[in-house]
C-alpha cells in the first residue's frame, strides 16, 4: 500500500495546521476540498467523528460503512458512510494501509489506569489526555454532548483479532511520514483527537502528532475509483450527490 507522497498542487492549497499530539481539533470542510493528514511521528492515533454540517442529526456511522463495504478496517478506495446512508468522505491516497474502525476511544479512566497522573496545574501542555475527552469538547462547540459521540474511526492505528478472538494493536504498523488524503463528499463537521488509541500497549505516554493539509480536490467524478469500488459505494454517492443538485 506505500505510495510516494504527491505534493499538493499549490493552486488548490488553502491551509495547513499542526495538531500536537493528545490536543484536539474541529472544523467545516465542504464538500469538494480534501484533508491530508500526516503522522509526523509513526506514533500518531487520530480519533476521528463527522456530523453533516447542515444537519447535525446526520453523522458517521460505523455499521454501515463497514457493511456496505465487506470490510473491518479503512483504507485507499473505502468510503465513509453516514446513518442516512449517505457517502460524508472517502479515502483518495493511503500510505499506512489499515486504519482501525473497531476500537473506540481512550478514556481518562483509561489513561490514568495506564499512565498515572498529569493535569494541567503540573504538566500544563504536556498533560495527560483521553480521545474521549478531546471528542467531547470539539462537539460541544457545535452543541453536540456524550449522546452524540458515536463509534468512530482511529486513523494510523491498526488492530486485528488474533486467533483466540483478542483484539492486538499493532505497535510497529506506522512510519513516520506516513499520510492518506481524505476527501469531503458533503459539508462535514470533522471532529479530531490526536490521543492515545485505548489498546496501545505503550507505557510511555507520547502521542504522537499530526498535521492537516487542507486544498481544493474537487467533487467525485463518475469514473471516482471510490465511487466505483463497489455497487453499494455508487448508490451512496448518488444519494449524496442529490443533496447538491
Amino acid at each position: 500500500m506505500t505510495q510516494a507522497v504527491n505534493p499538493v498542487p499549490p493552486d488548490a492549497f488553502l491551509w495547513e495546521e499542526d495538531l500536537p499530539g493528545g490536543c484536539h481539533w474541529s472544523g467545516l470542510m465542504r464538500r469538494g476540498t480534501a484533508l491530508r493528514l500526516t503522522d509526523r511521528s509513526g506514533r500518531a492515533n487520530l480519533a476521528a467523528l463527522f456530523v453533516r454540517a447542515d444537519e447535525r442529526l446526520e453523522r458517521y456511522n460505523m455499521p454501515d460503512t463497514l457493511k456496505a463495504q465487506h470490510t473491518a478496517m479503512l483504507t485507499r478506495g473505502h468510503a465513509l458512510y453516514s446513518d442516512m446512508g449517505r457517502v460524508m468522505c472517502s479515502i483518495l491516497a493511503d500510505t499506512r494501509g489499515w486504519h482501525d474502525t473497531i476500537s473506540g476511544v481512550s478514556t481518562d479512566a483509561g489513561i490514568l489506569a495506564r499512565h498515572g497522573a498529569a493535569p494541567y496545574q503540573t504538566h500544563r501542555n504536556a498533560m495527560h489526555r483521553s480521545a474521549e475527552d478531546g471528542l467531547l469538547i470539539e462537539l460541544g462547540k457545535y452543541g453536540l454532548g456524550a449522546p452524540d459521540l458515536v463509534a468512530n474511526v482511529n486513523f494510523f492505528s491498526k488492530v486485528a483479532v488474533d486467533d483466540d478472538g483478542a483484539l492486538r494493536f499493532a505497535v510497529d504498523h506506522g512510519a513516520a511520514g506516513d499520510w492518506l488524503d481524505l476527501r469531503f463528499d458533503m459539508d462535514v463537521i470533522a471532529v479530531f483527537s490526536a490521543a492515545l488509541h485505548p489498546l496501545d500497549p505503550r507505557p510511555d505516554y507520547a502521542p504522537g502528532d499530526v498535521t492537516l493539509t487542507a486544498w481544493r480536490c474537487g467533487a467525485a467524478g463518475a469514473d471516482d475509483p471510490c465511487r466505483n469500488a463497489c455497487p453499494e459505494n455508487q448508490r451512496g454517492f448518488y444519494r449524496t450527490d442529490l443533496l447538491y443538485r
